[in-house]
């Protein structure tokens, strides 16, 4: 039986995600492919997600208080949250972005 993802978004607001990475570095090519299949899966089409590469743009690290990489911002909906790391382990993320998971 196939399990329902869930629905964060109400209103038809999306989720406004910024990944901050350094470079094509493993860790940040990881935390890209983890933001993505969890965007992927859990938001669908409610979300937008800007990945930013800090070596090209280093200016946006003091702009946007960003001290480590890689850091994923949410900026919408409100609360603005930052999560840090990999991104490898969803049940972190889901409760980090203050998204309900799915009780089984």
């Amino acid at each position: 039986m196939a399990t329902k993802e869930v629905s964060v978004i109400e209103n038809d607001q999306k989720v406004i995600l910024h990944l901050y990475v350094s470079g094509m570095s493993l860790k940040s090519m990881e935390a890209i492919q983890n933001i993505r299949s969890f965007c992927d899966r859990y938001l669908q089409d409610s979300f937008r997600l800007e990945i930013i590469d800090l070596y090209k743009h280093p200016e946006k690290a003091s702009e946007h208080q960003i001290v480590f990489s890689p850091s994923l911002v949410k900026s919408l909906p409100l609360p603005r949250k930052i999560l840090i790391g990999t991104f490898s382990d969803v049940q972190k993320i889901l409760k980090g972005l203050g998204i309900p998971s799915e009780q089984k």
